[in-house]
């Protein structure tokens, strides 16, 4: 089973009702949990340590974050990062400045999104440099309960203006879900995903070849957006609770029939 974080497990610094003890529930029937995040505002210590503070435990090799791809693709193609991220994941990055080439590397810089830091890696783009996408979110739920620009806007701006297209690392890609599953030993489709995002999180787990993609109403979800996406979530469930609900049932049946889930 793999879980998204913000809008399913929690909301800024407060779990989404029920969500931790549906956490417990599952993995008290020895089910295989992997969190899988977009965010790439927020080192890996830090999400761990913010999980831990509200009860939940994640280790080291529980959580993917389009950051440690990241890190994984510039080692493996000797690649130095030009970065255009968030100042607070910029130490993720530490141990790979020594590539013979640049890698424009694209997250959610918030602030430091502006016309000087997009038109730098505009010119490391046109003068060659490899084009890195942690993500192409569009929008993200931000502190305030609204709605926000996420990293997807400022790629696409990227990518209009030099003419190249991103090799993207997070959510949707299908690497991105396989590599989440390659640790367990799990075929993709015998694996659930779960998130609030039904383009990136659901329809991006279901093209990976992943047996089931649920979509909760907590999070960034708006009405209506189980109909915007194809292919459509397996199901449509109130929250993550409704969810551990819909997925523990579904297992017992498919034991019941002599299948797996």
């Amino acid at each position: 089973m793999l879980l998204d974080l913000l809008g399913v497990v929690y909301d800024g610094d407060t779990p989404v009702p029920g969500a931790v003890a549906a956490i417990e529930r599952l993995r008290n029937t020895g089910l295989p949990l992997r969190f899988v995040s977009n965010t790439t505002r927020s080192p890996r210590k830090r999400i761990i340590a913010q999980l831990a503070s509200m009860g939940i435990g994640v280790g080291d090799e529980e959580l993917l974050t389009p950051a440690r791809a990241a890190v994984e693709w510039l080692r493996k193609h000797g690649r130095r990062p030009h970065l255009l991220v968030h100042p607070d994941l910029e130490t993720e990055f530490s141990g790979v400045e020594d590539g013979s080439d640049k890698a424009v590397v694209v997250g959610d810089a918030g602030e430091a999104f502006n016309h000087a830091s997009l038109n730098r890696a505009f010119r490391e783009l046109i003068a060659g440099a490899d084009f890195v996408a942690l993500a192409v979110n569009r929008t993200f739920k931000d502190a305030d309960g609204l709605l926000s620009l996420d990293t997807g806007a400022f790629v696409a701006a990227l990518e209009f203006a030099s003419g190249r297209s991103p090799v993207v690392l997070g959510k949707p890609s299908p690497d991105f879900f396989l590599s989440a599953l390659a640790g367990l030993r799990c075929p993709p489709a015998d694996a659930v995903m779960v998130g609030d995002d039904a383009e990136s999180d659901v329809a991006g787990a279901l093209h990976a070849g992943l047996g089931a993609a649920l979509l909760v109403r907590t999070g960034k979800y708006r009405p209506g957006d189980e109909t915007r996406f194809d292919p459509a979530p397996t199901a449509v469930v109130d929250d993550l609770a409704a969810a551990a609900d819909w997925i523990l049932k579904a297992r017992r049946a498919e034991a019941d029939s002599g299948d797996a889930l």
